[in-house]
């Protein structure tokens, strides 16, 4: 074995040995999706807001987010990052009642809030969030161990696009073959040119015969 094998070799064991001590993320995500009335979708949003900051002031939650579906007013996902399950767990019950108080004559649907992992999420970039749009994207699959590393890779290609602003992946902690990907992108342009990128081709392609769905693609906007 040569010198440079030898140094390869120890380097790659090193590598190993520190991911084999890093400790586990235990990062609880809450995705909830609610649809209300879009005749109230602007008291809807206020109301949205009062819950987003009440929630982000809690022990033990990161950030609390929520988003309207584009074209389709009063549609709406919430995006809830807590330090673990036993913070989400602990979180005052009050909270969340407010808001179903607040929405329970608009509501036209159940608030059907499911959990989380991490699967691959790296911080967010700032953008103009003026002209910024996300995606929310569900991803169902037959169990297979080959779908997180290929949605780990698309988030990693698609994070060194210009316009992307976050790029994150999520599993359901009790159904395995569920995800969940949030994409937020610096205009309607920088989506665009993400939707026809060659590493989203090869995705898509790639995904498609392990899917049990349709893949469920919705793009929205922060709540204002």
């Amino acid at each position: 074995m040569t010198r440079l094998s030898v140094v390869c070799l120890a380097a790659l064991l090193a590598t190993s040995a520190l991911r084999a001590q890093a400790p586990p993320d235990t990062t609880f995500y809450a995705v909830a999706y609610v649809e209300t009335a879009a005749s109230s979708a602007r008291d809807a949003a206020a109301a949205l807001r009062t819950y987003r900051e009440a929630a982000a002031k809690q022990d033990g939650c990161r950030a609390a987010e929520a988003f309207e579906q584009i074209g389709r007013p009063g549609h709406w996902v919430i995006v809830e990052t807590w330090r673990d399950q036993k913070a989400f767990d602990a979180r005052d019950p009050a909270v969340q009642q407010r808001l179903l108080d607040a929405i329970k004559d608009v509501r036209v649907s159940g608030f059907d809030q499911r959990p989380y992992k991490t699967v691959a999420v790296a911080p967010a970039r700032a953008g103009n969030t003026a002209s910024a749009v996300s995606v929310v994207s569900h991803v169902d699959v037959a169990p297979n161990p080959a779908v997180a590393p290929m949605l780990t890779r698309l988030a990693a290609d698609s994070r060194q696009e210009p316009g992307n602003l976050r790029f994150d992946v999520l599993q359901h902690t009790m159904r395995g073959n569920h995800f969940t990907v949030i994409e937020t992108w610096r205009d309607q342009a920088a989506l665009d040119a993400h939707v026809v990128a060659a590493h989203t081709r090869k995705y898509r392609d790639d995904i498609l015969p392990l899917t049990g769905s349709p893949l469920d693609e919705r793009v929205f906007r922060g709540a204002r």
